[in-house]
């Protein structure tokens, strides 16, 4: 996984199995940054709260828990990814 800035934006991109997935890099939640969790197969733990983001398609997996309360959170923004030569092209609009 690597954060990158572009046009204004922190996206995350995150290679499964030698495909490329850009979504967005703060955590719909708190904003804790993603690029510093833990990356599990296609699934990305935030580092602040422990929500899981698929980042083949941005979905929650599963919203954070802090002692009893369950917080419901957002999807992640997805972008459209292309790859030519050894460059990662992201679309963000």
């Amino acid at each position: 996984m690597k954060k990158v800035e572009l046009e204004g934006k922190e996206i995350l991109v995150a290679n499964v199995d030698g495909n490329y997935y850009p979504m967005g890099s703060k955590c719909t939640r708190i904003g804790g940054d993603l690029s510093t969790g833990t990356l599990s197969g296609k699934v990305v733990v935030c580092p602040r709260h422990g929500a899981r983001f698929d980042v083949t398609t941005g979905k929650v997996v599963s919203d954070p828990k802090i002692l009893f309360l369950r917080l419901t959170i957002k999807d992640e923004p997805v972008f459209e990814v292309k790859v030519e030569g050894e460059s990662i092209l992201v679309k963000t609009d």
